[in-house]
């Protein structure tokens, strides 16, 4: 019988840089796709966003409501930049993503062996919610980004022995900027408490270079200054920054809307986000790992998964709009399970390496499925999806080049006084002046303006509510 080395093939030996390839032409890949095609509109929440953003200054640091203040600074300057587009108002989400998505892979790299972490990296970059909240115009994206810049930074923390002062200064930097984000607190807090329960953690933070703590808590505190005065001034944002509402909610109907979130498999829905957020195969593999977790307590992410996983359920119990933050422990459950699964095998089968190949051909089909299902539900949804297309509005990419003046409603009269001000194209008014020859009214103000005519109807792609924009004249004798 002829002995076959497997070591000794190419695609074997660069297996991991080839999977880490694909990963990263996959991540940029559906990075481009989401942040320029898909949904190819804005929602409500994101309008409201780029207004927040595009009302800050030097006195916003001390105004009474500092939420996701580092978004809203990235979300300003973009648009300053660039002026406001569909891809300005992106943008940043789509930088906080990729990095967020280079940080699942350090962690998971980090956390788990090569082979689970390029198949859960590329389960985690082609889902529904990672490619939604990728390409979001809101704060949604730092739920994800800080939980991954402080596991990832703690990681660093207490196993490199290289560049540990700097690691120490940019978790503390991390962690206040982190602070400014409802939720966070949770991941300190499990961070923390595993801390104080695993000797081997314990023993690490003795041992980390005073100087250089002490350096990163003045920056912290630096950091957190501007939150510190908002949260004097108004401290109901206290609230806010627990993922706590302010009155007491109907909790049958949070339950309800959670189930259909993550366990809605025969049902499935949307409105700005499509469920569930992940698909059922990968719901069963995150279940497994899950049992792994609660069966197996001593190792340090262990500790860490289960105690956040401990204080994020009340919180979205109670406040089910969070939920994004589920995304990153969801994730960690989910490597475990595949871990979990391929460790079961190899120990079957432990010195047979046409047992351990065959094995490893249900599992490549499996997330093949999931990558592929996972991609394509979210073109599909944010494509045909009629209880999700009409939630994005494509009108800023239908206003002509050429227009001098807008007439808006009240209701709009915000977000385009915005888009006028950083575009400088046109100006926005609630009605014509008599020395406006022509202008361009939308679909909210629309109505019959005296001595002007229609010229032309500028539509969209809807089934409904598809007249966007209506261009009059004035009538001449």
């Amino acid at each position: 019988m002829i002995n076959f080395d497997i070591s000794k093939l190419f695609i074997y030996k660069w297996r991991y840089w080839i999977g880490y390839a694909l990963v990263g032409a996959s991540l940029i890949a559906v990075l481009f796709f989401a942040g320029m095609f898909l949904p190819g509109g804005i929602s409500s929440q994101e309008i409201q966003s780029v207004i927040k953003s595009s009302t800050l200054g030097f006195t916003s640091l001390t105004a009474p409501d500092v939420i996701n203040l580092p978004f809203h600074l990235l979300q300003h300057a973009s648009i300053t930049i660039f002026g406001v587009s569909v891809l300005s108002i992106k943008l940043p989400s789509i930088i906080l993503a990729f990095l967020s998505a280079i940080g699942i892979v350090l962690l998971l790299r980090r956390w788990f062996k090569p082979n689970i972490g390029v198949l859960a990296s590329l389960i985690a970059i082609t889902t529904g919610q990672f490619l939604f909240i990728a390409q979001d115009g809101t704060p949604g994206i730092l739920y994800l980004f800080w939980s991954v810049c402080l596991l990832l930074l703690a990681n660093m923390i207490s196993a490199q022995k290289r560049f540990k002062s700097f690691y120490e200064i940019a978790f503390c930097v991390a962690m206040a900027l982190s602070l400014y984000t409802p939720l966070s607190l949770y991941v300190l807090f499990a961070l923390a408490i595993a801390v104080l329960l695993h000797p081997h953690l314990r023993y690490i933070l003795r041992h980390l270079p005073k100087k250089q703590l002490a350096i990163g808590l003045i920056l912290a505190a630096i950091i957190v200054t501007p939150l510190i005065i908002s949260l004097i001034k108004t401290p109901s944002l206290w609230l806010t920054l627990a993922g706590l509402p302010n009155h007491w909610p109907n909790l049958g109907a949070n339950l309800s809307s959670l189930s259909l979130q993550y366990f809605g498999f025969s049902v499935p829905s949307g409105s700005t986000l499509i469920t569930p957020f992940f698909e059922l195969g990968s719901m069963l593999i995150i279940a497994l790992g899950l049992y792994h977790v609660l069966k197996t307590r001593v190792t340090a992410k262990n500790y860490v998964i289960t105690i956040w996983m401990i204080c994020l359920i009340p919180a979205i119990i109670l406040n089910p709009g969070f939920t994004s933050i589920t995304f990153l422990p969801l994730v960690l459950l989910l490597a475990t399970g595949l871990n979990t699964l391929l460790a079961y095998w190899y120990n079957l089968f432990p010195r047979n390496p046409y047992a351990r190949i065959a094995g490893l051909i249900p599992v490549v089909i499996l997330v093949t499925v999931l990558v592929f299902s996972g991609a394509s539900r979210f073109v599909y949804s944010y494509k045909y999806n009629p209880n999700v297309v009409p939630n994005f509005s494509k009108d800023l990419k239908l206003i002509p080049k050429d227009t001098k003046h807008i007439i808006v409603s009240s209701s709009e009269l915000e977000f385009y006084k915005v888009i006028s001000k950083h575009n400088k194209t046109f100006d926005v008014e609630l009605a014509p002046t008599d020395s406006d020859t022509s202008f361009l009214a939308t679909n909210k103000s629309n109505k019959i303006f005296s001595g002007y005519k229609i010229d032309r109807i500028i539509t969209s792609s809807l089934s409904n509510q598809s007249d966007r924009f209506y261009l009059y004249t004035k009538i001449t004798d």
